[in-house]
C-alpha cells in the first residue's frame, strides 16, 4: 500500500482521493479505511471521522464503524491515541505506521498492524487519510489443523 501511495504522488505533492483507485488493490479492500479530516471545530483543531471502513474491520471492532467519529468508536484513552497519531500525519504530511494491541477487545494475543497515508485534494493540505490494517496473531487454517512447520 505504501508503494502504491508513493506511485500516486506527483512532483512531491500528496495524492488526493481522486488519484486512488480501489481496483488497484482489491485484495486489501476488506481492511481499508478512509478517514475524513474535519476542521470545523471553533479552535481549528482537526477532528476525524471514518468515511469508510472495510468489511474486514467489522470483526476487529465488533460493529460497523463507517460514519463514526473517533470518540464514537473508542474509549477515551484509545481515541486520544488515534487522535495523536492522526494529528502527526496531518501535520507532517507523511505516512504513519504502528502496532496497536487488541487487548481492549478481549484479544491480547492479537495486534493490529496499521498504516495511515495522507491524502490531499489540493496536493498540500491533508483532508483525508487512507488506512490499511492487518490483524497479526490470528489463527490460520494451518494452526487449527495441528500441522506446524518445524
Amino acid at each position: 500500500m505504501l508503494s502504491y501511495w508513493r506511485s500516486r504522488r506527483q512532483r512531491g505533492r500528496l495524492p488526493g482521493r481522486a488519484e486512488i483507485d480501489p481496483r488497484d488493490f482489491k485484495r486489501h479492500l476488506p481492511t481499508i479505511s478512509l478517514i475524513d479530516v474535519r476542521r470545523d471545530a471553533p479552535d481549528g483543531a482537526p477532528d476525524y471521522s471514518l468515511r469508510l471502513a472495510g468489511t474486514g474491520l467489522y470483526s476487529v471492532y465488533g460493529r460497523e464503524i463507517t460514519g463514526k467519529r473517533l470518540c464514537d468508536v473508542y474509549a477515551a484513552e484509545a481515541a486520544a491515541y488515534w487522535r495523536g497519531e492522526l494529528d502527526k500525519i496531518v501535520e507532517s504530511r507523511s505516512p504513519g505506521v504502528g502496532v496497536h494491541s487488541l487487548g481492549w477487545r478481549g484479544a491480547p494475543h492479537l495486534s493490529l498492524l496499521w498504516l495511515r497515508l495522507p491524502l490531499a485534494r489540493n496536493g498540500e493540505e491533508v483532508d483525508m487519510i487512507l488506512g490499511y490494517d492487518v490483524v497479526v496473531g490470528a489463527a490460520t487454517d494451518a494452526d487449527r489443523s495441528g500441522i506446524r512447520a518445524a
